[in-house]
C-alpha cells in the first residue's frame, strides 16, 4: 500500500535552513551544517554523486539515507527546490538538478507558474508542474507511484502544507547536534503531531539525533 513520507533536517533548536539568494546557497547558508552528516554517506555519495568507489560514513546515518532512496516511485516538491525561480525567463533552464538528476520517477513541482512544458531525463525522471489543490496533485502521484510510496521534498513550506493537511504517513526529521537561532522552524503548528503518529527516536554515530513519525 502506498504511503505518503516526507524526510526534513533540523537543528538542535528547531530550525532548518532558510532559503538563500538564488545562484548562490539557494538551500541556505546553513544548509550545508544541516546536512553534512547525510551528505557524507556512502549512500548519498553513490546516490546523489554517482561514486562508486564505497567512500562515505556507514551506520546509522547511512541506515537512514538507504531508506531515504528506497521504494519511492514519485515525489512531490515545491518550485523552489527544483529551481523554478532561478531563470524563470530562460526556455532552457532546466532546474538545479543537471543532466543527470538522482529520482528516476515522475516528480511533481507545485508552481504558480504552471502549466509549463513537463521534463523528460533519461533514468526515468520526469518533472511535471502543477498548480491548484495539493490533495489533487497527491492523488496523481500517488496513481503514478503504483505500489511504491510518495515522497514529499521540500522546501518547508510544501512540507508544512502536507503536514497540516494530515497527510503524511511517515515524517523523519534528522536533528543535526547543532544550534542555528536563525531559519524556518520545522514544528510550528505541528502540536500534537505525537497523539496521532507513534514516534521513535535513535542517535546516530554523528551526533545526529534521528526521530520518526509513524502513522
Amino acid at each position: 500500500m502506498t504511503r505518503i513520507r516526507m524526510d526534513l533536517f533540523a537543528s538542535l533548536d528547531g530550525f532548518t535552513a532558510a532559503p538563500g539568494n538564488v545562484g548562490e546557497n539557494p538551500m541556505g547558508e546553513d544548509w550545508g551544517a544541516l546536512t553534512a552528516a547525510y551528505a557524507a554517506t556512502r549512500t548519498f555519495r553513490a546516490k546523489v554523486f554517482a561514486d562508486t568507489s564505497g567512500a562515505g560514513t556507514t551506520g546509522v546515518d547511512d541506515a537512514y539515507a538507504t531508506a531515504f532512496f528506497t521504494g519511492v516511485g514519485a515525489e512531490i516538491m515545491g518550485a523552489g527546490m527544483f529551481g523554478v525561480h532561478a531563470h524563470p525567463d530562460d526556455p532552457d533552464w532546466k532546474g538545479w538538478w543537471g543532466e543527470d538528476p538522482p529520482f528516476g520517477f515522475p516528480v511533481y513541482v507545485l508552481t504558480h507558474s504552471a502549466p509549463r512544458p513537463s521534463l523528460r531525463f533519461g533514468g526515468g525522471t520526469a518533472f511535471h508542474f502543477r498548480t491548484g489543490p495539493i490533495e489533487g496533485v497527491l492523488d496523481e502521484a500517488i496513481a503514478a507511484a503504483g505500489s511504491l510510496d510518495v515522497r514529499i521534498g521540500g522546501g518547508i513550506s510544501t512540507a508544512r502544507e502536507f503536514l497540516s493537511a494530515g497527510l503524511v504517513d511517515d515524517l523523519h526529521v534528522g536533528i543535526a547536534p547543532i544550534v542555528l537561532g536563525r531559519g524556518n522552524g520545522v514544528w510550528e503548528n505541528l502540536r500534537g503531531l505525537e497523539l496521532s503518529h507513534a514516534v521513535s527516536t535513535e542517535v546516530a554515530e554523528s551526533g545526529t539525533i534521528h526521530v520518526t513519525f509513524t502513522r
